[in-house]
């Protein structure tokens, strides 16, 4: 693949054959590992047939015990002993090669968007490039790298989270088991501090649910989901932020309505944590042909140019790279905002 014809390929044409490569690698291993899955999944019910021929057999013995010779009862125990084990190291076995087979099958489905992105927006026709704004990284290079650092902070946030809520209240009920039998009246006021916990523990799952991919999106849609998510995010944050939807209310392709959502998300996350601001309004507009979507803040504000440079050179979500996914929709972004008079996003998008 070189439609320059120089013989040489550029950075984002040899992380597609890089890519490309590396899909194939993995849909091999994946067929290989199918095969071991079938051949295990096999042996897995031979042995269980074995195993259950044996457990009728040990039970007949045991029900003969006393007219039995020794020699074959101790027989039908190693018989059974053996069967048990060649069974539980198969399935073992067979569970293992089924986890490999579930990460494999979700980094070629990752490989594969990553090459779907780029064919759609990185060569051939016109050497299109999916670039920064500094003409060097791949921007699609730059996504995967912002998703990784954002996985790593939702890993975080659950260790902090729900992982260690759950880590109290399996010490809670324990707590609550011992108390049972020496002070019942202390048992039940644990219990009720448990309950407790356990709807909170709930709720900051659902959260966490929700910031992750809010189901909703995909059922509802764009418009409920944003309702919720600026009702939640209020409550969360104690911001004062108010949602206008004008133009018709229907459902977008859903590349359109992730995007969207992702980009209003984060410019609320943004206006909470770095802005001061103390109100926000978000409008959408849903026009026939393109799509607006306004985040404002009356908050401190910032220098545009400043901040978009020190955006592109971080590995994260930023504007810079919220700006690369509206564009590769062929859509704007466009920031209007300077220091001590809060800051006004809007994105512009057109439907095809």
């Amino acid at each position: 693949m070189d439609p320059r014809g120089d013989g040489e390929l550029s950075p984002l044409e040899q992380f597609i054959e890089e890519s490309q490569k590396e899909y194939e690698r993995v849909q091999q291993e994946l067929r290989e590992i199918e095969v071991l899955i079938q051949q295990s999944t096999g042996e897995v019910e031979k042995l269980t047939r074995r195993n259950a021929q044996i457990t009728n057999r040990l039970r007949q013995v045991e029900a003969t015990f006393d007219t039995v010779p020794r020699e074959d009862i101790q027989e039908v125990y190693t018989a059974a002993q053996d069967a048990q084990k060649r069974l539980f190291i198969m399935r073992g076995q067979l569970e293992k090669l089924q986890s490999d087979q579930q990460h494999l099958q979700r980094y070629a489905e990752l490989l594969r968007r990553v090459l779907e992105l780029l064919s759609e927006v990185g060569v051939p026709q016109g050497r299109r490039r999916v670039l920064s704004g500094d003409g060097e990284e791949p921007t699609a290079v730059r996504i995967i790298e912002a998703q990784e650092h954002e996985r790593q902070r939702l890993a975080r946030q659950m260790h902090d989270g729900p992982a260690q809520s759950l880590t109290n209240l399996i010490l809670q009920a324990e707590i609550c088991e011992r108390l049972f039998d020496k002070d019942p009246d202390r048992a039940r006021v644990e219990l009720a501090n448990l309950k407790q916990a356990v709807t909170t523990t709930f709720q900051k799952v659902r959260d966490f649910i929700f910031d992750l991919r809010p189901m909703m999106l995909d059922d509802l849609g764009l418009v409920p989901t944003l309702k919720r998510y600026v009702a939640s995010f209020q409550e969360k944050s104690g911001l004062p932020t108010n949602l206008a939807v004008t133009g018709k209310e229907r459902r977008l392709e859903q590349h359109y309505e992730v995007t969207i959502f992702r980009v209003i998300q984060e410019l609320l996350t943004n206006a909470w944590r770095h802005a001061h601001a103390s109100n926000v309004q978000v409008t959408l507009d849903l026009g026939e042909e393109l799509v607006r979507a306004t985040v404002e803040d009356n908050g401190s504000g910032f220098d545009v140019n400043e901040v978009m440079a020190a955006s592109a050179q971080q590995k994260t979500i930023g504007l810079a790279t919220l700006r690369e996914r509206v564009e590769m929709l062929g859509g704007e972004v466009h920031i209007d905002s300077s220091i001590g008079r809060g800051t006004k996003v809007t994105v512009e998008i057109p439907l095809d």
